[in-house]
């Protein structure tokens, strides 16, 4: 019953209000102080106010917020780690059906020898001393590389 007053006075209070700012000719801020002063005696004609202030007033709907507050605050608090010790959810499912799907190294690659001897290659005898010696493979793989720079003009 005190409910419904204070909420019927505070209404009247605001449609006073908005009729006061429309006498000032500012119609659009009455329509929204009227808007505003109608809420109140709107929630106590359907019900809301008696279940609100049975919620308030009650010791264990406020623990039942609690333990609300507590899971939303674990659950965000496991995300947030998550997020830091590992990639997105993407690259975590890439991840594991890349683990899913691996095969034996071996079984998946060629050997680095496939096709040729198994035998070490011969050693070339030393050449004289006033002999160029000849290209190892990491300078001819330097030259392909050059090669390419200077067809680009770099």
């Amino acid at each position: 019953m005190l409910v419904e007053t204070v909420c019927s006075a505070v209404s009247a209070a605001g449609l006073g209000i908005a009729a006061i700012t429309a006498y000032r000719k500012r119609f659009l801020a009455a329509t929204r102080l009227a808007a505003y002063s109608l809420v109140p005696v709107g929630l106590v004609m359907t019900g809301a106010v008696g279940w609100i202030s049975d919620i308030a007033f009650r010791p264990v709907v406020w623990a039942g917020f609690g333990v609300l507050a507590l899971a939303w605050l674990l659950f965000m608090t496991t995300r947030a780690v998550e997020r830091r010790t590992t990639g997105t959810r993407k690259e975590r499912r890439a991840a594991k059906a890349a683990q899913r799907d691996a095969v034996a190294p071996a079984a998946s690659a060629p050997a680095p020898g496939a096709g040729r001897s198994t035998a070490p290659p011969a050693v070339a005898p030393a050449p004289a001393a006033g002999a160029k010696q000849p290209k190892k493979a990491a300078d001819e793989d330097f030259s392909d590389i050059e090669a390419i720079l200077k067809k680009h003009g770099i």
